[in-house]
């Protein structure tokens, strides 16, 4: 990601707003209630392109427990979304979202307020403790058991994105419906214990339980009292120095950055009112978004005279599919931040002003029939965001 002056990139946005209007048309914008019409797009009836927006923030299909509540999006209530299925959860001071594993999903979470602990163990016996707070990100890989406690004096609020579109969030291997569907007898023959131990157990699931808020984890731990795995699965993703643009701000957190990260990249954008995150497509990895603040705009580009636009606000999701072009705008008036989480540890993008500056300057004139010149000022190479 190379860094412009904003001379630069201004200059070269007016050379190609110039040359390339007649083919540049932008679709007006629409909401999830009104996907773009045959006319709008040039796409035939028959093909018609889905809204790539859905409203979490505001659906109230949500699932309440003694410890906090939780809703969902996967491909069953927005069919775009393929690749991803996410999770918006609360937990109060106390809340526990019990001992569980996910048999098909890996999951990776950001932590958008409060503070939380997460417990986990891996495949080799490794355990680790950690306690997040705001900005922080936590990635399990699929199979690793896991829980997850709001602490004190406000709990948390996170979200919980899984790489699996059939993925429910509902339908997790918890721990009290594991045992609740096992013989007293087999549990204490397994455990060493009397059989009489499980009497008060639950009797099914309890997903989200409520007790007294945890207390200060040990430091530094007792001696021998440690068994960690060689990755961690916490990274402050806030606490990162952010890569910044004429318009806005980056915060990426790939494999490189986060090894144990190998199925997933997550990154933070902040856009300031009018900014542009530069129109890109990704060949490696389907886009998932999760839009914090603000009011922003998106039209995603899928080939044959299709495009969708849609506005999002506070908590709506937006998707897109792998390979399809597409671009965000702040169209408000305060900083739009973004949530974004991709199918791959390694991130990559390919961007429509390092793609022009790539190809030789007549090539360009015959591809567009416009003069050479239309390209003398365009930026050198990506731009990323643009003021």
């Amino acid at each position: 990601m190379t860094e412009f002056s904003r001379r630069g990139v201004i200059g070269g946005s007016a050379a190609l707003a110039g040359g390339l209007a007649m083919l540049a048309g932008q679709a007006s914008a629409q909401t999830a209630s009104e996907p773009p019409t045959a006319a709008q797009t040039g796409a035939p009836a028959s093909a018609p392109f889905p809204s790539f927006r859905f409203p979490l923030g505001s659906i109230t299909a949500q699932k309440q427990y003694p410890g906090g509540w939780g809703k969902e999006v996967n491909a069953e209530n927005f069919p775009p979304s393929e690749s991803f299925a996410g999770v918006l959860m609360e937990l109060k001071p106390g809340g526990l979202r019990e001992l569980h594993w996910h048999a098909n999903a890996a999951e990776w979470a950001y932590v958008i307020d409060g503070a939380c602990r997460i417990t986990v163990i891996d495949p080799g016996g490794g355990s680790e403790t950690l306690d997040l707070t705001a900005g922080d990100v936590w990635f399990f890989p699929r199979g690793h058991g896991h829980s997850i406690e709001g602490l004190g004096p406000s709990g948390t609020t996170f979200v919980l994105v899984f790489d699996n579109g059939a993925f429910s969030e509902f339908a997790t291997f918890s721990i009290t419906d594991w045992l609740a569907h096992t013989p007293v007898e087999v549990l204490a023959k397994n455990l060493g214990v009397p059989v009489s131990t499980f009497a008060a157990f639950p009797k099914k699931e309890a997903y989200i339980s409520l007790g007294a808020p945890p207390g200060a984890t040990p430091w530094p731990p007792a001696p021998g009292s440690l068994d960690t795995p060689p990755l961690t699965h916490g990274y402050h993703l806030l606490g990162q120095q952010p890569r910044r643009y004429p318009g806005g701000t980056v915060r990426l957190v790939s494999q490189k950055e986060f090894p144990i990260s190998a199925s997933m990249t997550g990154a933070l954008i902040t856009l300031e009112p009018g900014a542009l995150r530069e129109m890109h497509w990704h060949p490696n990895a389907d886009e998932w978004q999760l839009y914090l603040a603000g009011t922003g705009q998106m039209t995603v580009f899928g080939s044959a005279g299709r495009a969708s636009t849609d506005r999002f606000g506070k908590l709506d999701v937006g998707y897109v599919p792998r390979g399809c072009g597409h671009y965000i705008e702040n169209v408000g008036d305060d900083e739009l931040q973004v949530l974004l989480v991709l199918n791959s540890g390694t991130y990559e993008e390919i961007s429509l002003t390092q793609w022009l500056a790539s190809n030789p300057k007549p090539l360009l004139a015959n591809n567009f029939s416009v003069p050479e010149a239309t390209f003398e000022s365009i930026p050198e190479g990506e731009v990323f965001i643009t003021g």
